[in-house]
C-alpha cells in the first residue's frame, strides 16, 4: 500500500480521543503516596529507618536495574534495612504488558508498584499504580520507549515474593482464521524502493472475515484507490485508528458501534491487488501518520522462563574482585540479594547502590570470614559511613563475626546484635 493520508473526519477523532483510562491517574494520591502521608503523621518518615525508606525510593527509580522483556524474578525485601527495587526496560508501542505479582506471605506485607515513562532526560513520569490488593495488572504501551516499574514494601513489614512480566499484542488479531499469516511487515520495500509498506499484510482464504481488533466505532467506509475496498475503524479510548484494506466486501457502515471480533468485512484482493492472492492489508494510524502494526496484533505472547531456585534470605559476598561498566567492588563485599533471575542476583551494595551480578561470583555469608574480640567498647554503626547512625555499643572483650567488607568498613555480628565498624 502506498502512504495513506487520513481523512479529516479520522483526523478530528485522533485529536479530540482521550488518553487511557488505565494511565490517568493524576489528581489523586497513589497508594504508596498515601502510605507516605501515613509516615509523615506518624513521625516515622524522620527517623533513621524512615529516611532510609524514603532514599531507598528515589535510588530505585533514578538508578534502577536494567532488564529484557519479557522477564521473571523471585524477590525478596529484607528486615535488616529498608529497600525497593527499580527495574528498566524498553517496550514498544502497541504492546500490552502484563505484570503478575505472586506473595508468598501475602497476609503479611503489602506491596507497592508503579510504573513510570522515562524521557531522555532521566524524568520519569507516573503511568500507573494499582491498588495493593491486586496481584496483576495490563498496561498497552502508547508509545514506544524507557519505562521504569518501582516496587516497594512498607516499612518493617517483609517478604518473599515473584514477579512476571509477559510481553503481548495489545489489539486482537483482525482476520478470523487461525491459519491466516503475516506474510508481508512494516517497512517492507514497495514500487522498487519509491515507498515502503506501512502496514502488515495477513494472507487468508478469500472471503475469511475480517474482524474489529478492539471495541469501538467505525469511521470510514470506502472505495476506490490502491486498497480498493476500506473499513476505518475507531478503538473506544485509544489515539488510534485501525485501516482495513483490499476487502472483497465491507459488511458495517459508518457510525456503527461494535465489539471485538465483530465482523467488518471479507478478506479479498481489491484495488491494487487484484493480482495476488486473497489478503487484509492491516494498518494502524495516528494523529502522526503510520505506526508499525506487528505489536498491535503479534499473536506471540512471550513469557519468561522460570528462574533456578536459590535461597534468597541470606546475604552474599563476592568470592573476588569484580568490576563491571556499571560497578566495581572488591572481595567479600558484603551484598543484600533482592531478586534472582535467569542471570544471576540482583544485589544491593551497602550504600543503596542497585546492581546485577551473575551467580558465579558470590557466595552466602551465613558463615563469617573470621572471629575475633572487640580490643575497645565499640559503637555498631548502621552504615559504612562517616556520618552513620550508630546502633548500639558492645563491651570490649565480646566476640564479634566479621560477615563481609565494603570502603573501610567491616560488618560484623555479635549475639543478636549487627553493623558496620571501622576496620582494624
Amino acid at each position: 500500500m502506498k502512504k495513506i493520508i487520513i481523512p479529516a473526519l479520522l483526523t478530528a477523532f485522533v485529536i479530540g480521543g482521550c488518553s487511557p483510562a488505565a494511565t490517568n491517574i493524576f489528581g489523586k494520591r497513589t497508594p504508596l503516596e498515601k502510605y507516605e502521608d501515613k509516615l509523615e503523621a506518624s513521625g516515622l518518615e524522620n527517623t533513621p529507618e524512615g529516611r532510609q525508606w524514603l532514599a531507598a525510593s528515589e535510588r530505585a527509580l533514578h538508578s534502577p536495574v536494567v532488564i529484557n522483556l519479557p522477564y521473571r524474578q523471585a524477590g525478596n525485601f529484607s528486615l535488616e534495612r529498608p529497600q525497593a527495587l527499580g527495574l528498566k526496560f524498553s517496550a514498544k508501542q502497541g504492546e500490552r504488558l502484563h505484570f503478575d505479582f505472586d506473595k508468598k506471605d501475602s497476609a503479611s506485607f503489602v506491596l507497592y508498584a508503579e510504573l513510570y515513562k522515562q524521557d531522555a532526560t532521566g524524568k520519569a513520569t507516573l503511568l500507573q499504580s494499582p491498588d495493593t490488593n491486586t496481584s496483576e495488572f495490563n498496561y498497552d504501551v502508547p508509545e514506544s520507549g524507557t519505562y521504569v516499574l518501582k516496587i516497594q514494601p512498607q516499612l518493617y513489614r517483609v517478604g518473599l515474593y515473584s514477579l512476571s512480566i509477559a510481553v503481548g499484542p495489545s489489539l486482537g488479531f483482525p482476520v478470523a482464521d487461525k491459519k491466516a499469516y503475516i506474510g508481508s511487515i512494516w517497512g517492507d520495500v514497495r514500487d522498487g524502493g519509491k515507498r515502503s509498506h506501512e502496514g502488515v499484510d495477513i494472507f487468508a482464504p478469500k472471503r475469511t472475515p475480517a474482524i474489529a481488533a478492539a471495541d469501538g466505532y467505525i469511521v470510514g467506509v470506502r472505495e476506490g484507490g490502491l486498497g480498493g475496498k476500506t473499513v476505518w475503524l475507531r478503538p473506544e479510548g485509544q489515539n488510534i485508528s485501525l485501516y482495513y484494506a483490499h476487502l472483497d466486501e465491507q459488511l458495517v457502515r459508518e457510525g456503527q458501534s461494535v465489539k471485538k471480533g465483530d465482523t467488518v468485512g471479507l478478506v479479498g484482493n481489491t484495488g491494487n491487488a487484484k493480482y495476488t492472492p486473497s489478503h487484509l492489508h492491516f494498518g494502524v494510524y495516528g494523529y502522526g501518520g503510520a505506526i508499525n502494526p506487528f505489536p498491535f496484533v503479534n499473536r506471540e505472547v512471550k513469557t519468561a522462563a522460570v528462574v533456578t531456585s536459590k535461597k534468597l534470605t541470606d546475604q552474599l559476598r563476592f568470592i573476588k574482585d569484580v568490576k563491571t561498566n556499571e560497578f566495581a567492588a572488591e572481595k567479600n563485599t558484603l551484598l543484600w540479594p533482592l531478586a534472582i533471575t535467569a542471570k544471576g542476583y540482583i544485589v544491593e551494595l551497602p550504600d543503596g547502590q542497585l546492581v546485577q551480578t551473575s551467580f558465579s561470583v558470590v557466595q552466602s555469608a551465613a558463615q563469617p570470614i573470621k572471629k575475633s574480640k572487640a580490643t575497645l567498647a565499640t559503637a555498631l554503626y548502621k552504615t559504612p559511613s562517616p556520618d552513620a547512625t550508630s546502633g548500639v555499643t558492645i563491651a570490649a572483650g565480646t566476640s564479634i563475626s566479621v560477615m563481609g567488607y565494603f570502603n573501610g568498613y567491616a560488618f560484623v555480628r555479635s549475639g543478636e546484635a549487627q553493623g558496620w565498624i571501622l576496620e582494624s
